[in-house]
């Protein structure tokens, strides 16, 4: 479960914005503040893995306080000035969305950003192809269109993603096939190129005879341990 501190000043935005956390699975709120001492005082108490900031605060703004939170750092803001997204960027925020946005949009981005804590979990080593990909993954969202190779239907990849996303579990090609109306082939192809992009994790189930099974799961949530 990814732990979200929510620091907004307005408390109706706040609200609004540790509801729209709240119903995304795999995430939880984990405190909200409305200042940007009380934001640092709870991010030293609570832990958290994220902050969802607002660059206006009463007694600070939100990027000169970004990397005393001790976490990532996603910027929710109306501000659009050239000079405080490239401030928010060199300060290491993760992602930067302008207010207003919906429900959805968040959402896109806490899921790229789950995704990209998945590919950077575990205490291996990484090579230059898996940091690309963890990069390309975090600022990806959940935009299919933008990811569909060519000669491929966008609404296919999204029932895909639907299909593998609700299974619950592993599933192959077969059963993707089966579930959507599709052939066997060309479930293969949109669960081929979904995992190439890091979108859905691959693994092999080897039988007693013939060639091993690929298995695609959705990316399980990251541990809660920073």
């Amino acid at each position: 479960m990814i732990r979200v501190l929510v620091v907004d000043d307005d408390f109706r935005v706040a609200d609004l914005h540790a509801r729209y956390v709240g119903r995304l699975a795999g995430f939880e709120v984990a405190g909200v503040a409305r200042t940007a001492a009380e934001a640092v005082e709870l991010a030293g108490r609570l832990s958290p893995h994220l902050a969802l900031l607002d660059q206006y605060l009463p007694d600070a703004s939100g990027t000169s306080i970004a990397p005393r939170l001790g976490c990532d750092v996603i910027m929710l803001t109306a501000a659009a000035e050239r000079v405080v997204v490239r401030e928010a960027l060199r300060r290491g925020v993760v992602n930067y969305l302008v207010k207003p946005f919906s429900e959805a949009d968040l959402a896109e981005r806490l899921r790229a950003y789950a995704r990209f804590r998945g590919h950077l979990g575990g205490d291996h080593s990484l090579d230059q192809a898996e940091i690309d990909r963890a990069v390309r993954v975090l600022h990806e969202g959940d935009h299919v269109d933008a990811a569909v190779r060519k000669g491929r239907s966008s609404q296919t990849a999204r029932l895909v993603i639907d299909a593998v996303r609700t299974a619950g579990g592993p599933v192959t090609a077969t059963d993707v096939a089966a579930r959507l109306g599709l052939s066997r082939a060309t479930a293969q192809r949109y669960l081929s190129d979904l995992a190439a992009d890091g979108r859905i994790t691959v693994g092999l189930r080897y039988g007693t005879t013939g060639r091993p099974e690929h298995l695609y799961r959705w990316p399980a949530a990251p541990p809660a341990a920073r």
